[in-house]
């Protein structure tokens, strides 16, 4: 692509948020705009483009302060609604994980290794409003006497409740398979013997990273909707890791790069936090997350029109290779080709099902297009852009 230059600055298109002059598309729309334009008046007309992405990210949870008790207490274990909490920090702050399960959770009982509730669900019950039961354990100190405290709080009796996930958006992810003999449980969901079904996991076109494959425009800083609300990026994901194979025009055929985000949870929505059981796995959090992409010029055109025939999963089997840490893609396959219901695989015809929505994800551009578009959501230009390769 050459030399990256600069034709936008975010100020002048925070500009024409606020005098209502701004043009933005989500990234559906941009396909069809740059291919109808060309990638030169694409970026001339268009200001910004919209993404999104639902699915399951284990990798998140909810820093909450539960305020003092009377007398005070410093907590070195806390559950909600029978969830483990990490207490290891200040008297009254806890770490919420979304993975983290209900120790006596009565389906573990009946069926070991499965769980109906974990932290995930407990951010979706505070989200929606509901109380959860607090329960709070000390050894005691002069200063913090008390070794047991309870209460049923709700989200507005927290006075900090933040949503931090340390590694959110996976850029692309695997297509999983099974080629092992037996019906294995993963976080992928329940995968057949003898590679009967395949399961995938991004919004593919509307995917943000695959948005920016180069992280141009993304980084600390960068304003987001986060669960319904607005949140940060506040730098590059756990595993973030640009040096992946790409093909010939940029997009990485692989996981790639993450982001870490952080939130206000108290403007959040329960429609795009959503806590998540999977038979066998444990528990998680469905996240909504949109990321809106500045066209600064030509190249970023270019890179927001990528379509579902353009990018392409690996194709990993979770019987043997992923368990063990090892072994090469089966092979590739399209987003498109995934999209139908069913891909070609060893010759035989195997049906396919996404993890995430697209149709949720979709939603979120939207609605992320409507905050722009009527000035209620300016850019944030990242202070630091999350770490990236040449190209």
């Amino acid at each position: 692509m050459g030399e990256f230059k600069i034709n936008k600055t975010f100020a002048e298109i925070n500009k024409k948020i606020k005098d209502g002059s701004v043009v933005v598309l989500t990234a559906e729309e941009m396909i069809g705009a740059t291919k109808e334009l060309g990638p030169v008046e694409a970026a001339r007309k268009v200001d910004v483009v919209t993404t999104g992405t639902f699915g399951i990210m284990c990798s998140s949870g909810a820093f909450l302060n539960f305020g003092h008790a009377k007398p005070r207490i410093k907590a070195n274990r806390v559950y909600l609604n029978g969830v483990e909490a990490y207490a290891g920090l200040a008297a009254v702050d806890c770490y919420l994980g979304a993975a983290q399960t209900r120790e006596d959770d009565p389906l573990n009982k009946v069926f070991p290794g499965r769980f109906r509730y974990g932290g995930g669900h407990v951010i979706e019950d505070l989200v929606a409003g509901k109380e959860v039961k607090l329960e709070a354990f000390a050894y005691g100190t002069d200063c913090y006497p008390n070794r047991q405290h309870e209460a049923d709080m709700a989200l507005k009796d927290f006075p900090d409740a933040w949503l931090l996930n340390p590694r959110n958006g996976y850029q692309n992810y695997n297509c999983a398979v099974n080629l092992s003999k037996k019906t294995i449980y993963t976080y992928m969901g329940i995968l057949r013997p003898d590679c009967t079904n395949a399961n995938y996991s991004t919004s593919g076109q509307l995917s943000p990273l695959l948005n920016d494959p180069f992280y141009r425009t993304i980084g600390l800083g960068t304003r987001i909707f986060l669960g319904g609300g607005v949140g940060y990026v506040i730098g590059n994901g756990t595993q973030h890791n640009p040096n992946v194979k790409r093909s010939e025009n940029g997009v990485v055929m692989g996981g790639a790069g993450t982001i870490a985000v952080k939130g206000d949870l108290k403007n959040m929505s329960p429609k795009y936090l959503r806590g998540a059981s999977l038979a066998g796995y444990g528990c998680s959090l469905n996240v909504g997350i949109g990321v809106p992409i500045p066209i600064l010029n030509e190249e970023m055109a270019i890179f927001t029109s990528v379509s579902d025939e353009d990018i392409h999963a690996p194709i990993v089997d979770y019987g043997f290779d992923y368990p063990e840490g090892g072994g090469s893609p089966l092979g590739y396959v399209t987003y498109a080709q995934l999209k139908t219901g069913e891909i070609t695989f060893d010759g035989r015809k195997i049906t396919t099902a996404p993890l995430s929505s697209y149709a949720i994800a979709l939603e979120i551009a939207n609605s992320l297009k409507d905050w722009i578009t009527t000035g209620r959501f300016f850019l944030g230009e990242p202070q630091e852009i999350l770490p990236t390769v040449s190209y």
